[in-house]
């Protein structure tokens, strides 16, 4: 059993490199199985079973969906490796690479602003705002070119925590199947951590699980996109002081950190008015606006958050082999 687990953690590191060259390559292809539609269907199935009764009794089915899922998502995910391993070493180690490749998204997420971008570069405003719909919870009916451009430009900053830099983040902890665990925490979050009637006592905790699950990963994404940008020749000093003066004024405690950064980086404002269900909100405003945001910043977001990617394998790996050595 000692050896096993050695042997687990000796690979980690191997099977996060190789996880996330997959993820490179390939991305998200939509005809092949993805574990996250099985959490999912978890999801929706309990949530019919437990959103039931007082706001306190729903509260407390939202604790027990949460366990439930993340729990449940990280058993089955260490089990499947396991036996995986049982069979053989190599079908073992395999399988953990290959888990942890669904955990990711820096493919997909650069391809999803792509998407946006090739219409609104073309002036098809209508076909950009049905692109973007993909992509955030708003209303995109009457979006003009900036504001299509700023939602894609914050979706890419946001995402490239929770769909990049988290789930390497538990993978170099605990290969698959803590990254699955994590993947577990930001569906939830995604689907049930709404400040809406249905889901205002009974998605709390899981919203709260994903702001605890991303606190490091988003005050890390700090430094490294900082690099990035340094790297890509952006004013870096002006995105850092951007950092210092608006992150904390996000809704959320972890998206104003690489949201802020990327502001500053673009010389862009983002955050500001935002329509949901027919409901005007304002964000904080991220960043200052030394020139209107348009669909190059899509361009360069999108380059910006490559470089990251790739950036943030490095600290991967060494904490990776850390986990394996402690191990």
């Amino acid at each position: 059993m000692i050896e096993t687990l050695s042997m687990f953690g000796a690979l980690i590191p191997v099977a996060v490199l190789i996880g996330f060259i997959l993820d490179q390559v390939i991305g998200d292809p939509p005809s092949w199985p993805h574990p996250v539609i099985g959490i999912g269907k978890g999801i929706s199935f309990l949530e019919g079973k437990l959103n039931l009764g007082s706001p306190e009794v729903r509260r407390r089915n939202g604790v027990l969906l949460t366990l439930l899922i993340v729990g449940g998502s990280f058993l089955l995910t260490w089990g499947a490796v396991s036996l995986a391993n049982l069979v053989h070493p190599i079908l073992g180690f395999a399988l953990n690479a290959y888990l942890i490749f669904t955990t990711l998204a820096g493919k997909s997420l650069l391809d999803a602003g792509q998407n946006v971008l090739v219409p609104l570069a073309k002036g098809d405003l209508s076909e950009a705002r049905i692109q973007l719909s993909w992509l955030v919870s708003r209303d995109t009916t009457n979006l003009s070119e900036g504001e299509i451009a700023r939602g894609t430009v914050e979706t890419l900053a946001e995402n490239f925590v929770d769909g990049i830099l988290s789930p390497l983040f538990y993978a170099a902890l605990g290969g698959a199947p803590l990254a699955m665990a994590f993947k577990a925490v930001s569906t939830l979050d995604s689907m049930v951590g709404y400040k809406n009637e249905r889901y205002l006592d009974f998605g709390r905790f899981s919203a709260r699980s994903d702001d605890w699950a991303n606190y490091l990963p988003a005050r890390l994404s700090v430094p490294i996109l900082l690099l990035a940008g340094w790297l890509r020749k952006m004013p870096v000093s002006h995105a850092y002081r951007m950092w210092k003066r608006d992150a904390a004024g996000h809704p959320s405690p972890n998206g104003g950190n690489p949201e802020s950064v990327v502001a500053g980086l673009l010389g862009i404002q983002l955050g500001g008015v935002n329509i949901y269900h027919g409901k005007i909100h304002h964000r904080a405003e991220m960043g200052d606006a030394l020139h209107p945001v348009n669909a190059a910043d899509i361009v360069h977001c999108r380059q910006l958050v490559w470089t990251a990617t790739w950036l943030a394998l490095i600290p991967t790996l060494i904490l990776a082999y850390m986990t394996a050595y402690v191990i």
